[in-house]
């Protein structure tokens, strides 16, 4: 039988102007904390801060929507930043002993939301600096930079070395002044002889410029030597004969002190006076935490105030036998005396303090500490030290994301309950005051709608954040660890005993620690950990599911309620005998009330039996259902009346791995690696099967290629059937609740739609009360609740390759996706088309495919693995509006393979429209955790604290839109083709070689890249060439039809007829 294909000739240029309006790929913005942190300053002038990291990133934030990001050529770690105070450069130092001086330069005007832009800055890398070896010297150690100090001046940089040695800097030319470098040889002529002892001073571990006479320098070597060093005379005012190693140095407002910390644990204060050269003794020495051995103190700050009592601060100290672990930042003042203890690392911390020079006293308003895993700050000026909440740079893994769920356009009402949960949470844990960091100013225009970001963790919390702008802002946390018996009663919680001073006092008098931060990566129970969310806006309804099978359906409430949980078991096995599950026990509910704060509060908790890990879950408030799957099946279960609907088993009988589960280790190698060798010995079969043609003329090769043409195109790779036996076949993958036609094309109606790991599609008829006779309600009366839903199975599909099932869509008669639960019923939007036949959108691993409803034949599809050689991830059905025009948009499939890419088709005709090279294709967490928006946005994890965002969207972009008043004129960059370059991604993006940072080209927007532009017409990637060939995939026998009556068959066969007189007006245009 011959094939036809229809093609158009050439290209519609008009379609390529659509796209060009329609889609753009660009990486906006990172959210979250940057990962491995290494070093950290502040401009008091600007109130900007700057974080440099382990990757070679810096980032520059100020008030919340204010971020600056560079990236330095290599991927080296920072270890150092100071910037040029009012001037908005800032120098980096990075591992591999190189300066790098960056600005911020204003870019050219941007139009955004129709609205011209101008003063956009962004941060450039201007000029960088290698210190050169000393002659003689072969290993380049003795100049390998320790500390950088930039004088007040700012037009020089004092560079301390592993020598010993200070040498000079001219700024902003970067240009060494040799006539001003000091070697240690030169001080070492200075000290005196039992000083001397032919010992080295090591290196240079400090440099301060004097408070109030500039032109003069502390220099402090490891040894324990600190030298004031006049720059004017060059030589050596006074020397400080300290003996203990010496860590860091800082001055006292006056000049008059100074204070050294030291690797015993111990800081001394120094006095300076012209009177004597040397001093071998400090005024006071002190060990906070001695007498026993102690922890070095890594820095110490000193900042008076106007009340007499100085303020110190420093990290370390802790006695090593008992607190050796501890990362702590102490704050003393006369007798306040606090010990924060972290749960990482300190890497820096500064104060914000008064820096003007007429100004008598420091007076520190707020202690900014960077810690490896989160920032935290301190409000210095509020009696007990509070903490201050954190607008941005939130550490988003303070437990492990384990799943994400986004939610566009959100109602103000809810937004609002939202936010005041927050605050309730947060009133009796933070301070109030304004947040310190708040430089520059954020010129995007607001959003025109709120979004939220929803995050499951493995310690059982949703947390909440604001994702409608550049900064990330969290806004409600809801734990669901209270609804279960666990190892931590959530009744103790040690919030609680944090408020109380005397109780703390009582477990621990010495050192006084107290706990801050909210980084903490240890779960009590790892079952607790969240796999599924769903929220439906309109209603309020939340549904999370976790590890241990437990499905919590939630209700917003404003108030506290104090009640018992209504719980349901579910057994999905349904009494199959010859599995017994392995794995982790269920949680113990609680039975008895638990208080449930403002806030999202549980209505039922409903345990899938066995505790599986839920795999899939689904949400229809408008007809108060949740469907949920795990390794073993899918239930339904009405939550309104608290009943359980239906329980189907997925498993197939060798499916024993499933009953293992995931917290399971008694999992058989023996049994895994016999499946190898199966694998192995079937591809070796498979391969011997294969005929080898030997063509021995020019007539027997064109046979031989007609003959292979029959299998596969010449284009395609073959795709080898999945076996029935593998292991966790039963796995449900998708599920979905539709409002369409299943048993016949006259009559709509309920359905739920369920696609496993091994290529089966089951779908139920569902009889919902009160639907289908008008709207149905949030609570039924008397006469319906008695009234039970019931489901019938309709259909059941088994793809042929049995590929995973990704995803499951139910598109109306005009090829749209169905309206969301309450949007068609309270007009939020357009009804969905019943007039016309509806079809379903099946993408599995390894194809994409629309099948027309209630037959269930295939219309159309695009073999994705066979082409592309990828298989497929992530799915989304998104509506892109046009940048050119106002009213127009489109509905669009994305598809997100295992290589990275993103690949956009239109629907229902599944043509291909642009590919993105998006995410690294080693980068398998950033994939898994890929989640779209409604609008073409989307957010993957690039490292365990870090979302990226990305838009597909020419019209929506959400990215950082910033201006900054300097002390020097901004200079303007603007790119070499008149476009705006974009701010780079700290995400390894800028090593991709030929100027393309993964999918984002040096290409004006008019060179948009196309699968149909770039590809020629016999390629599968051309949208003028849509083959239909459904032989080999699914057959009469795959599909069985469980609704079908004789009167029905009658009515299907004649809506068959008439819908195949018009189906070729969807297949080709």
């Amino acid at each position: 039988m011959m094939k036809f294909r229809f093609r158009r000739q050439g290209t519609d240029p008009q379609r390529e102007k659509i796209k060009q309006e329609l889609f753009a790929f660009n990486k906006t913005v990172e959210h979250g904390f940057p990962h491995q942190p290494s070093a950290l300053a502040f401009d008091p002038k600007l109130e900007l801060m700057a974080i440099g990291t382990k990757s070679g990133a810096i980032k520059v934030y100020g008030s919340p929507g204010v971020e600056f990001t560079g990236l330095h050529r290599d991927t080296t770690a920072v270890t150092q930043i100071h910037f040029l105070p009012g001037q908005g450069r800032l120098l980096s130092l990075l591992d591999d002993n190189t300066i790098h001086l960056w600005e911020l330069v204003a870019g050219p005007p941007r139009e955004v939301g129709g609205v011209k832009r101008e003063g956009v800055v962004y941060l450039e890398e201007v000029d960088s600096y290698s210190l050169p070896g000393r002659p003689g010297i072969e290993s380049c150690s003795a100049t390998r930079v320790t500390v950088l100090l930039l004088l007040r001046s700012s037009d020089l940089l004092c560079v301390g070395t592993e020598g010993g040695g200070v040498y000079f800097l001219e700024l902003p030319r970067l240009s060494l002044k040799d006539s001003q470098t000091l070697l240690q040889d030169q001080v070492m002529q200075s000290l005196p002889d039992d000083y001397r002892c032919g010992k080295s001073l090591g290196p240079v571990e400090s440099l301060q410029e004097h408070p109030q006479q500039s032109g003069k320098l502390l220099i402090g070597y490891s040894r324990g030597l600190v030298v004031l060093w006049d720059l004017t005379t060059r030589r050596a005012e006074q020397l400080f004969l300290g003996k203990q190693q010496l860590e860091s140095l800082v001055w006292e407002r006056s000049g008059n002190l100074f204070v050294s910390s030291h690797n015993d644990g111990g800081y001394s204060v120094w006095a300076v006076s012209k009177s004597n050269t040397y001093n071998h003794q400090p005024v006071s020495s002190s060990i906070p935490y001695g007498p026993f051995p102690c922890k070095a103190i890594n820095k110490v700050l000193w900042r008076t105030t106007q009340t007499g009592s100085p303020v110190l601060l420093y990290s370390g100290g802790m006695p090593r036998a008992s607190y050796g672990d501890r990362h702590c930042l102490t704050i003393q003042q006369d007798k306040d005396h606090v010990t924060l203890d972290f749960t990482s690392r300190v890497i820096d911390f500064f104060t914000v303090h008064s820096v003007e020079q007429e100004k008598e006293f420091d007076e520190p308003s707020a202690v900014v500490v960077l810690l490896e895993e989160e920032l935290v700050v301190i409000d210095l000026q509020t009696p007990g030290w509070p903490s201050l909440p954190t607008p941005y740079l939130a550490p988003l893994h303070s437990s492990a994301i384990t799943c994400s769920f986004h939610v566009s356009s959100v109602p103000p009402k809810l937004w609002e309950r939202l936010v005041n949960a927050g605050k309730a949470q947060r009133g009796r844990q933070h301070a109030h005051r304004s947040w310190p960091i708040c430089g520059g100013k954020n010129i995007a225009p607001p959003p025109k709608h709120q979004e939220l970001l929803l995050t499951g963790h493995e310690d059982g919390t949703v947390r909440f954040w604001d994702a409608s702008g550049v900064a990330l802002t969290p806004l409600y946390k809801l734990g669901t660890a209270n609804v279960f018996h666990t190892d931590c009663d959530p009744s103790d919680d040690p919030q609680d005993s944090s408020d109380d001073p005397d109780v703390q006092q009582e477990e621990e008098e010495w050192p006084p620690f107290r706990k801050v931060g909210c980084f903490d990566p240890y779960s009590d129970d790892p079952r607790l950990g969240i796999q599924k969310i769903s929220l439906c806006k309109y209603s309020n309804k939340l549904v999370v599911s976790g590890t241990a099978g437990q499905v919590i359906v939630l209700g917003l409430s404003d108030e506290r309620s104090d009640h018992v949980v209504d719980v349901s078991v579910v057994d999905l096995l349904q009494d199959r005998e010859g599995f017994t599950w392995k794995g982790h026990d269920r949680l113990e509910p609680r039975l008895k009330p638990a208080s449930f704060p403002p806030g999202f509060q549980p209505l039922v908790l409903v345990q899938c039996m066995p505790p599986a890990s839920v795999t899939a879950v689904a949400l229809h408030a408008e007809w108060n259902l949740i469907s949920f799957g795990t390794s073993h099946g899918f239930g339904l279960f009405d939550y309104h009346r608290r009943n359980a609907v239906l329980a189907r088993c997925t498993l197939h009988p060798n499916d024993s791995l499933a009953m293992e589960g995931p917290l399971s280790r008694v999992k058989s190698l023996k049994k895994s690696l016999r499946q190898s060798f199966r694998r192995i010995r079937k591809s070796r079969v498979s391969g011997k099967k294969r005929p080898i043609t030997t063509p021995t003329s020019k007539v027997q090769e064109a046979n031989a290629a007609l003959a292979e043409q029959e299998d596969v195109a010449p284009i395609q790779r073959r795709i080898e059937p999945r076996s029935a036996d593998d292991s966790l076949s039963g796995v449900v993958r998708c599920l979905c609740f539709a409002d369409t036609f299943l048993r016949d094309g006259t009559h709509h109606g309920p359905t739920l739609w369920a696609g496993t790991n091994s290529g089966s599609v089951y779908a139920y008829a569902l009889e919902v009360p009160g639907v289908g006779s008008g709207r149905v309600c949030e609570r039924g009366g008397a006469g319906e609740s008695s009234v039970c839903v019931e489901a019938v199975l309709g259909k059941e599909i088994q793809l042929m390759h049995r590929a995973p099932v990704v995803s499951i869509s139910v598109l109306d008669g005009r090829g749209k996706p169905l309206p969301d639960p309450y949007e068609a019923s309270q007009d939020l939007a357009s009804a969905p088309d019943v007039t016309n036949a509806h079809s379903v959108l099946i993408a599995s691993e390894e194809q994409l495919k629309v099948f027309s409803l209630p037959k269930v034949s295939a219309k159309t599809k695009f073999k994705l693995t066979a082409h592309e050689g990828c298989r497929v991830r992530k799915v989304a059905l998104v509506m892109f509006g046009s940048a050119a025009q106002e009213d127009y948009c489109e509905h669009t499939l994305v598809c997100l393979t295992n290589l990275g890419d993103m690949h956009l088709f239109n629907i229902p005709a599944l043509r291909p429209q642009v590919r993105y090279d998006c995410v690294r294709k080693e980068d398998i967490s950033g994939i898994a955790s890929c989640v779209f928006t409604k609008n073409g946005q989307g957010f993957y994890l690039i490292s365990p604290s870090e979302y990226e965002r990305f838009s597909l969207s020419a019209k929506i972009l959400t990215e950082p839109l910033c201006s900054v008043q300097l002390d020097r004129p901004l200079e303007h960059t603007p790119a070499s083709d008149g476009t705006t370059t974009p701010p780079p991604q700290a995400n390894g993006t800028h090593k991709n070689p030929m100027g393309q940072a993964e999918g984002q080209t040096d290409e004006s927007p008019s060179s948009l890249s196309s699968p149909i532009l770039d590809t020629p017409l016999d390629s599968p990637l051309s949208g003028a060439d849509i083959t239909l060939d459904s032989t080999g995939e699914i057959t009469v026998e795959d599909v069985r039809d469980f609704l079908t009556t004789v009167d029905e068959a009658e009515n299907n066969l004649k809506n068959i007829k008439e819908e195949e007189g018009h189906s070729t007006g969807i297949l080709i245009n």
